[in-house]
């Protein structure tokens, strides 16, 4: 049916009428009521905005209005998935995740925040709020109640056409400041640290696995090879600087690195004086070993809850991460001091980031990149400080198995009452779905949002572990709207870690550079401290032992002021060495992307804002330092030999292309074929694996597959009667990647290129993967040749269970130059628009794709000589 009446839609031209209607105006004069002044907006040749007003509070309205002309849809799902609704717009199939999400109950944790934040954040949310709705009233879906449904809905978003026709009795709403703050635990779920680490490894556990085989397949950081963010002389009040007063010293932390070697380095893997450090004694058994197997299927019904769940900034797994890094001015051509960032989020369209830059006579003004729905500047600079972030990845999550007994749960031998709460789920044709949430002392029961596990346990109440819930910080109402208004007013390090002290949730590696010279690394962040336990693996709620004991204090997070070395990068990597004397987490990323940074910054002693985009750009694969020299000993013979001698004298690099016979070309081919090898090699070697945990290919499993002896056991194949050692791997992986690469791009290795694989298609969050292929086309772009890989600077991501298809990217980059911020560069993956077919929906993409950059223009007259669209937002 839906088929029926999207072809309907293509064939009688409403399309095309639906997209003009709904594109925004940018010149001329627009009604915003309740400003106290005219907002003048002035947009360049990508559609930026610079917004320019007299007060806060009509900046606000302004930018309000800004993202809701741009990209109202992306908005209202983003608030429909935060708030639990989305049934109310696409029907049945999304009860269970509503039903997941109202058992965390992140919008009753956000309605709760309203009344915890600052006055000046809740007055600027308002006028926000205030601001997206002018913008519904002006297209007439609020001011008309009879527009507010149907197609008429049409005139905010070309979605909204199709949803009139699939579900016409869904209203748009008034925007609330709620819907604001609720999207910030969307971003704490997707960037919430090991709790897909800690479900995979419990339920590997459950079925059979050794804790010293899960240890081989979760290995230690390697600190030997890949430095950590903070080294003990680094960090704390040391350096120019030094703490600040408002928010206590910060100690030094131990744990020196012994060394920090090349990822280029090429040692053997598995053998004595590999780059991999030997994992540590991890300690004994998780407490619930004796009840995982009963507790099973609770565990795999949060895995895939979690899996299902739709996840805004990107899909679950080792990807969601980023770059930065900042220079001191000694270690720049300009002397001033250059900072550089690029998260990297899953693809979608329109891209998570809108360029934006807010300038107020009140002193409140920062561009960067925003978030539609969110106030303010996330990622960027003022005139005084510019700001990056990548994810820290604390522990923040712990699961429990919980003894339930009806309506009560066991704790040190007691039994208490579970908290109930009654929730109802609209459902666009259908009937209102019911359902009881229940709650622990640690947190929700999530196994009671699985419709089969509610099943299971109501006939298995005897059961040792009937329920699994979960601690999670982000439940905790907090302040991190509060940082962010903050930091984006800081002038100073002293100011930026005062704002960085209130930045909770989701935790952040914050690195800053000024103007007048300093840069800084602070590490924020609402850090569990355990009773017992280290977060590994879900701990026996009856045990008291078990609960968290607080948190880690601010004064005591890693930091660094002017270091010595002039620069600091953080690329995921471990926060800090092993002499720490707090847990924040055993799940760092393996600091592959993060050691090459380091490799290129101590290459020269000073590097340009073009430097800069270069080592952005970079594309060195890692792992094929270690893996190359293997795979060229390994015996072999046939047509694969042509293919294999590629990877001689490779330079390591993936671009996604090259012109016939050039050098780029040959890195391309290579790459292509060394990408399948690597691919084949993983299916081979843990063919043991549930589909569930079955390895990505990324960064944790660099250091796994270097870390096997000859003769681990790993590297039979089970599916054979003989006992395969490693060469014997490497050879049938050899001969893998050649005959899928032969198959898929014909015989002549020559002509392979990695870009032919390792393809980028940006589909659209809602509608883009619905099926429907005329739906699809409407909404998505693509497919992009792309460079890059896993575990690569240039990160774009891709899962070797799957295939090639890049699901990781830079979502943005940035350079910002404190010399002179009118030098400083942006790139969005997409564009600034929302809309289908606008000019700006991916104009930004190719330039993305090749590591090109924009002017990222500050100064009044540096915009305005790029203005190519002058309007007026009027009272």
């Amino acid at each position: 049916m839906a088929a029926v009446l999207v072809l309907a839609l293509v064939a009688g031209g409403l399309v095309l009428w639906s997209i003009r209607r709904a594109l925004p105006e940018y010149d001329g004069t627009l009604r915003l009521p309740g400003l106290g002044a005219p907002v003048t907006v002035l947009r360049d040749e990508h559609g930026i905005p610079q917004l320019y007003a007299h007060t806060a509070e009509d900046l606000f309205r302004a930018q309000g209005y800004a993202h809701a002309q741009e990209r109202f849809w992306e908005m209202d799902f983003r608030r429909h998935v935060t708030a639990g609704r989305l049934a109310e717009l696409f029907g049945p199939s999304q009860v269970e995740t509503d039903r997941y999400v109202r058992t965390m109950g992140w919008r009753r944790v956000a309605e709760r925040e309203w009344s915890l934040i600052a006055p000046d954040s809740r007055r600027y949310l308002s006028a926000y709020a205030d601001g997206v709705n002018a913008y519904l009233v002006n297209q007439g879906v609020l001011a008309n109640p009879a527009a507010a449904d149907g197609p008429a809905r049409g005139s905010v978003s070309l979605e909204y056409t199709l949803q009139g026709l699939l579900n016409r009795g869904h209203r748009i709403e008034r925007w609330d400041p709620v819907d604001s703050l609720a999207w910030l635990k969307a971003m704490a779920w997707d960037l919430r640290g090991n709790m897909s680490s800690e479900l995979d490894r419990a339920t590997l556990l459950s079925q059979g696995l050794t804790v010293a085989e899960i240890d081989q397949l979760y290995p230690a950081y390697p600190y030997d090879r890949n430095r950590p963010i903070v080294a003990a002389a680094a960090s704390g009040s040391g350096g120019r600087g030094g703490g600040d007063p408002a928010v206590g010293d910060y100690p030094a932390v131990g744990g020196e690195p012994a060394g920090g070697g090349s990822t280029a380095g090429g040692a053997a893997f598995g053998r004595p004086g590999r780059a991999t450090a030997p994992a540590p004694d991890r300690g004994p058994a998780p407490a619930v070993a004796g009840e995982l197997a009963a507790a099973r299927p609770a565990l795999a019904a949060a895995r895939d809850l979690a899996a299902a769940l739709p996840h805004l900034l990107g899909p679950e797994g080792e990807g969601i991460g980023s770059n930065s890094f900042v220079l001191a001015g000694s270690r720049t051509s300009t002397g001033a001091p250059i900072l550089a960032n690029d998260p990297h989020l899953g693809p979608s369209l329109p891209g998570i980031w809108m360029q934006l830059g807010l300038h107020c006579d009140c002193g409140y003004s920062a561009t960067g990149y925003t978030f539609s729905g969110l106030p303010g500047v996330v990622i960027g600079h003022n005139d005084r400080l510019a700001w990056g972030f990548t994810n820290l990845d604390p522990d923040v999550t712990d699961l429990y198995l919980e003894r339930l007994n009806g309506d009560r749960y066991q704790v040190d031998g007691a039994w208490r009452p579970l908290r109930t709460r009654t929730e109802t789920i609209e459902v666009a044709g259908g009937d209102p779905v019911r359902f009881t949430v229940r709650e622990t002392g640690h947190g929700p029961l999530l196994s009671d949002a699985s419709e089969p596990l509610r099943r299971i346990a109501a006939v298995t109440r005897a059961g040792p572990a009937d329920g699994v819930a979960l601690r999670w910080t982000a439940l905790d109402p907090g302040h991190t709207m509060d940082a962010l208004f903050a930091i984006n007013q800081a002038t100073d390090p002293v100011a930026l870690r005062r704002a960085a002290a209130l930045f909770e949730v989701p935790a952040q590696n914050i690195v800053y550079a000024t103007v007048d010279g300093h840069i800084g690394y602070q590490a924020p962040g609402r850090i569990p401290i355990r009773g017992a336990g280290d977060g590994r693996w879900p701990a026996p709620g009856w045990d008291s032992r078990y609960d968290w004991r607080g948190f880690i204090p601010f004064a005591e997070l890693p930091s660094v002021s002017d270091p010595a070395e002039g620069a600091i990068v953080t690329a995921n990597q471990a926060v800090v060495g092993p002499g720490y004397p707090r847990l924040l987490t055993t799940d760092w990323t393996a600091g592959y992307r993060s050691q090459r940074i380091n490799d290129l910054l101590a290459a020269a002693p000073t590097h340009s804002v073009d430097d800069v985009a270069r080592i952005q750009f970079d594309n060195l694969n890692p792992v094929a330092a270690d893996l190359v020299p293997e795979l060229l000993a390994a015996p072999l013979d046939g047509k694969a030999v042509a293919a294999r001698d590629l990877l001689r004298g490779w330079d390591l690099q993936q671009p996604a292309t090259g012109p016939e016979g050039s050098d780029q070309a040959r890195s391309s081919a290579a790459a292509a074929y060394f990408n399948a090898v690597w691919r084949h090699l993983l299916l081979r070697t843990f063919d043991e694996l549930p589909a569930g945990s079955a390895p990505d290919g990324g960064e944790r499993w660099f250091s796994v597959v270097t870390g096997l002896g000859p003769h681990s056991p790993w590297w039979d194949d089970r599916s054979t009667p003989a006992v395969e050692d490693r060469t014997a791997m490497l050879t049938a992986a050899l001969r893998d990647g050649y005959a899928e690469l032969a198959g898929r791009l014909g015989d002549r290795p020559a002509a392979w290129r990695w870009g032919d694989l390792h393809t980028l298609i940006l589909r659209n969050a809602s509608y883009g993967s619905s099926g429907i292929g005329p739906v699809e086309w409407l909404f998505n772009t693509g497919p992009y040749r792309t460079s890059g890989g896993k575990g690569v600077v240039n990160a774009t991501g891709w899962n070797a269970g799957q295939g090639y298809q890049v699901n990781w990217v830079p979502s943005m980059r940035m350079i910002v130059d404190l010399g002179d911020l009118d030098r400083s560069r942006w790139i969005n993956l997409t564009g600034v628009s929302g809309h289908a077919f606008a000019g700006h929906y991916t104009d930004q993409t190719r330039l993305w794709r090749t590591g090109a950059t924009l002017p990222m223009r500050w100064s009044r007259g540096a915009v305005e000589d790029a203005t190519r669209h002058r309007q007026t937002y009027a009272p």
